[in-house]
C-alpha cells in the first residue's frame, strides 16, 4: 500500500534581514531593512519590526522609509547568505531525501513515508524546526499538506516560526475562506476582473462554472478552478537547475556614456563568472539586458563556439551585444549580463579560455592558464568579498 502524500513546505522566516541581526545582536528588536540604500533601491527584506510599520520586500527604500524614518538599512550580502542558506539546506536534507529548492530561503521537502523512521509529519516538522534553530540561530515557517501548493499557503498563514498541518480532507475547508489573490497565478489584474463579478474568495471561485472561467481567462482559467478545487498533483522535484546564471543592476543615476555601461558589465560578468566557478558550469550563451531612462527594455543574446566561465570572455560578448544597440540620447538606468546553456566544467566543449570567431588551437596551455587564473581569482573573491581583486576599471561603489 503506497504511503499518503505527505509535502512539507519550508520557509525561512524575513531571510536576508534575520541573518544580519544574527550576525549583529545590537540590531535585535529593531526595524531592519536589507536592500538598496539610492534613490532607486528597492528592499530584498525587511524585519518583522519593520513590517509592523508597513514596510515589506520588494517595496522602494524611499517608501519604506516614509513608513518607519528610523528603519536600518543594511546593504545585501549575498554571499553570507548563500554560505547560511547551504547550511539550512543540509538540515533539510537530513529530514527527507527529496528537496525542492524554490529559492535560497524556502524548500518543499517531500515527507511521504517518513514516519516509521521520523515519526508523524507534525513530529518531524517540529523537529526541523528546532533544529534549524539551534544550529543556525534562525526560525522558519513550515506548512504541511498533501498539495505543494496549500503546503506553501499553510507556511505563510503561520509566520513568523510557526507550524500549520492542513490535514487529508480538510484542503476545501481551508482554502475557501482565503481571499483569491492567495492563489498562485490569480495577480492584481486578475483580482480585479474577478471582483467586479463578486468573486473576492476561493470558495466564491471554486463556485464558478469552468465555462465562465474559460470565458475570462482562457486556459488559465482551467488552472485556476483546479487550484480553487484543491487540486494539485506536481510532485516535490528534487535537483531543479537553475536555466540560467545572472546579475543586474538598477541605477541611482542613469549612466551616461559608453565607459559607464561598459564599466557595468565588466562587474556583472566578474560577478556571473565567480557564480559558475562556484557550481563547477561553464556556459555558451550570454545574454544582456539594457533598460533606458524611458524603461524601455532591450535584449540581446549570442551563443558562443565553446563553452565558457571566464570574466573576460563573458565581458567581450556582452560588450559586443551592447555595441548592437542604439542608445544615442538615452540614458541607462539598468543593466544585466547571464550566461546560459550550461555545460560542466569537465566536459568536453568547456575547453577553458575561448577565442571568439577563432577555432580551437590545438595547443591548450595558455587555456589552461586563463582557466587556472579563473579559478583563483573568484576563490578568493569567495573567501575575501567581491572587492577583493576586482577588474581594473569598475567603479565598485556604484551599482555593481
Amino acid at each position: 500500500m503506497q504511503p499518503e502524500n505527505v509535502i512539507a513546505h519550508v520557509d525561512m522566516d524575513a531571510f536576508f534581514a534575520s541573518v544580519e541581526i544574527r550576525d549583529n545582536p545590537a540590531l535585535a528588536g529593531k526595524p531592519v531593512l536589507v536592500g538598496g540604500t539610492g534613490r532607486r533601491g528597492v528592499v530584498a527584506a525587511a524585519s518583522y519590526e519593520a513590517r509592523k510599520f508597513g514596510c515589506r520586500s520588494a517595496q522602494p527604500t524611499a517608501v519604506a522609509l516614509r513608513h518607519c524614518p528610523h528603519a536600518i538599512v543594511l546593504p545585501g550580502r549575498h554571499t553570507r547568505y548563500q554560505a547560511v542558506s547551504r547550511e539550512v539546506f543540509k538540515i533539510f536534507a537530513r529530514f527527507s531525501p527529496i528537496v525542492e529548492g524554490l529559492s535560497i530561503d524556502e524548500a518543499f521537502l517531500d515527507l511521504s513515508g517518513t514516519q516509521k523512521l521520523l515519526g508523524p509529519p507534525l513530529q518531524v516538522a517540529e523537529q526541523l524546526r528546532a533544529t534549524v534553530r539551534e544550529q543556525t540561530g534562525l526560525t522558519c515557517s513550515v506548512g504541511i499538506s498533501r498539495r505543494k501548493f496549500i503546503a506553501k499557503i499553510a507556511s505563510a498563514a503561520c509566520k513568523p516560526d510557526g507550524l500549520l498541518e492542513i490535514p487529508a480532507g480538510e484542503e476545501q475547508a481551508f482554502l475557501d475562506p482565503l481571499p483569491i489573490a492567495k492563489l498562485w497565478g490569480v495577480g492584481p489584474k486578475a483580482q480585479n476582473q474577478l471582483r467586479t463579478r463578486g468573486i473576492a474568495t476561493v470558495g466564491q471561485l471554486r463556485a464558478c462554472s469552468p465555462e465562465k472561467l474559460w470565458d475570462m481567462f482562457g486556459k488559465h482559467g482551467g488552472h485556476l478552478a483546479r487550484l480553487a478545487a484543491g487540486i494539485d498533483d506536481r510532485e516535490v522535484t528534487p535537483h531543479r537547475e537553475a536555466k540560467s546564471i545572472g546579475h543586474e543592476d538598477t541605477f541611482a543615476h542613469d549612466l551616461r556614456t559608453r565607459k559607464q555601461v561598459c564599466q557595468q558589465l565588466l562587474a556583472q560578468a566578474t560577478k556571473v563568472a565567480d557564480r559558475l566557478v562556484a557550481r563547477e558550469m561553464a556556459g555558451r550563451r550570454v545574454s544582456i539586458k539594457i533598460r533606458d531612462q524611458n524603461f524601455r527594455t532591450r535584449t540581446r543574446q549570442c551563443t558562443l563556439p565553446q563553452a565558457t566561465n571566464q570574466a573576460r570572455e563573458i565581458y567581450a560578448a556582452a560588450t559586443s551585444l551592447f555595441a548592437e544597440l542604439d542608445l544615442r540620447g538615452l540614458g541607462v538606468r539598468l543593466t544585466g549580463v547571464s550566461v546560459s546553456m550550461f555545460t560542466p566544467t569537465d566536459h568536453p566543449d568547456h575547453n577553458g579560455q575561448l577565442s571568439l570567431g577563432l577555432d580551437a588551437p590545438t595547443s591548450k596551455p595558455a587555456e589552461q592558464t586563463g582557466q587556472k587564473l579563473q579559478d583563483v581569482l573568484s576563490e578568493v573573491r569567495r573567501k575575501f568579498g567581491t572587492k577583493a581583486l576586482y577588474p581594473a576599471g569598475v567603479d565598485k561603489s556604484k551599482g555593481a
